[in-house]
C-alpha cells in the first residue's frame, strides 16, 4: 500500500467512538423520548445497538479478511462485482458528504444558540434571506468554515488527525462521563412512574419506532473498515477496535437516556438541547455549559471521521479504475490522497453553506441500510464461494 500503516487498536477504536457518539447523543436522545418511546427510550438504543453489532460483526469479518482501504464499496466489490461496488461506492460517498455537512450545520447551530442567535441574526443582516426550494434560508459560513479547518487538518496525514480526533473524543467521554453521574445524583424515580405517563407510555410499537431512529446513532463504525489499510495489525486490530467502540457507545447512548428520562420527566424535554435544558432546569447552568462544549467536541469528531472516511474510498475507487485516476494520487509526505480532501472536502463545504439539510438527512438512513444490507449479503456470498 501507498498508505502508512501507523494507526493501533487504540487509534481505531477511538475513531470508531468518534464517529459514532456526536449530536445523536445530545439531540437524539431528547427527541426519541419525547415523540416516539418515553423512558424505554433505553430499550429503543439496546435493541438498535444489537441491530448495529450483527452488522458490525459483519464489517468486522471482512476487515480482518481484506485489510485494504475501501470499506462497504470494497466488500461489495470482491464478492459481487464491478457494478454492485460502483452503486454502494457512491452511496456510501453521498451517505459522507450529506453527513458531514449536516453535522457541520448542527454545530453552527449549537454554537449560534450558545450566543443567543448573534450569528444568524448577524448574517440574515448583512446577507439577507433566501426562500428557494432546498436552499437554507440563509448562507451557513460558520458551518463552511469549520469544514475548510477540518479538512485542513486531515490533509496533514493520519497520525494528525487521529491525535485531534483522540483529543475531541477523550473530552467527550468525560463530558459524558461527568453528565452519567451528576444525572444519577438528580435522579427521581417518580419520573417514570404512572403519574408521569409510565415507563413505555406509547408502548411496544413506540419502543420500536425509536429504535428505528435510533440505528442513525450508531452509523459511523465503519470508519475503522475504512481505515484497515492504515493499520498496523488490521487482522487483530480491526475486529476488538468494531466490538470495543459499539460497545462504549452503546452504553453511553444506554446510560444517558436513563439520566435525562430519571432527571426532568420525559413530556417536558427540550428536543433541540435535551441535555443542557435538563440540567438548567434543575439549577445547575453550569453543567448545561459543560454538555455544550461536550456537545461540539462530539460533533468535531463526528465531522473529522466523516472527512476522514470519504478520500480513502474515492481513493480506493480510483485504484480500481470505477473513478478518475487523479484521485489514485496519494502525496509523498503525508501520505494521504489530497485530491480527494481537497475536492470532497470543498463540495461538503457548498453542501453545508446553502442547502437545506432537513430533507437530505431522511436520505442518510436509506443510503446506510443499503450498505449494511450489502456488506451482510456480500459475506454470505462470499462464505458460499
Amino acid at each position: 500500500t501507498s498508505l502508512r500503516r501507523c494507526l493501533s487498536t487504540l487509534d481505531l477504536t477511538l475513531l470508531g467512538v468518534g464517529g459514532m457518539v456526536g449530536s445523536g447523543l445530545y439531540v437524539l436522545t431528547g427527541t426519541v423520548a419525547k415523540q416516539m418511546a418515553g423512558p424505554a427510550v433505553l430499550l429503543s438504543f439496546a435493541v438498535a445497538a444489537v441491530a448495529s453489532l450483527l452488522s458490525a460483526l459483519c464489517y468486522a469479518e471482512f476487515g480482518a479478511r481484506l485489510p485494504r482501504t475501501g470499506s462497504a464499496y470494497l466488500f461489495t466489490y470482491v464478492s459481487m462485482g464491478e457494478l454492485w461496488a460502483f452503486l454502494i461506492g457512491w452511496n456510501v460517498l453521498l451517505e459522507y458528504l450529506i453527513g458531514g455537512a449536516a453535522v457541520a450545520r448542527a454545530w453552527s447551530g449549537y454554537l449560534d444558540a450558545m450566543f443567543n442567535h448573534r450569528i444568524h441574526n448577524l448574517t440574515e443582516a448583512y446577507v439577507g434571506t433566501w426562500q428557494v426550494p432546498l436552499l437554507a434560508h440563509y448562507p451557513d459560513f460558520l458551518a463552511a468554515g469549520i469544514i475548510i479547518l477540518a479538512s485542513v487538518f486531515i490533509s496533514c496525514g493520519a497520525r494528525v488527525s487521529s491525535w485531534l480526533n483522540h483529543t475531541f473524543s477523550v473530552v467527550s467521554l468525560v463530558v459524558i462521563l461527568f453528565v452519567i453521574i451528576l444525572g444519577f445524583i438528580l435522579a427521581r424515580p417518580h419520573n417514570w412512574s404512572a403519574e408521569e405517563g409510565g415507563f413505555a407510555p406509547f408502548g411496544f410499537s413506540g419502543i420500536m419506532a425509536g429504535t428505528a431512529t435510533c440505528f442513525y446513532a450508531f452509523v459511523g463504525f465503519d470508519v475503522i473498515a475504512a481505515s484497515s489499510e492504515e493499520a498496523r495489525n488490521p487482522k487483530r486490530a480491526v475486529p476488538i477496535a468494531i466490538t470495543i467502540s459499539l460497545g462504549l457507545a452503546a452504553g453511553a447512548y444506554i446510560l444517558v437516556s436513563t439520566v435525562l428520562t430519571l432527571m426532568v420527566p420525559w413530556h417536558s424535554l427540550d428536543p433541540d438541547s435535551a441535555l443542557a435544558d435538563a440540567f438548567y432546569r434543575r439549577g445547575y447552568s453550569w453543567a448545561g455549559f459543560i454538555v455544550a462544549a461536550g456537545s461540539i467536541c462530539a460533533m468535531n469528531t463526528v465531522l473529522l471521521s466523516s472527512l476522514f472516511s470519504l478520500p480513502r474510498i474515492v481513493y480506493a475507487m480510483a485504484i480500481d479504475g470505477l473513478f478518475f485516476q487523479v484521485f489514485a494520487q496519494v502525496h509523498p509526505r503525508t501520505q494521504v490522497p489530497m485530491v480527494g480532501i481537497l475536492v470532497f472536502g470543498g463540495l461538503m463545504t457548498c453542501l453545508a453553506l446553502l442547502l437545506d439539510l432537513e430533507a437530505l438527512v431522511q436520505f442518510l438512513s436509506i443510503g446506510t441500510l443499503l450498505a449494511y444490507t450489502f456488506v451482510a449479503t456480500s459475506i454470505i456470498v462470499l462464505r458460499f464461494q
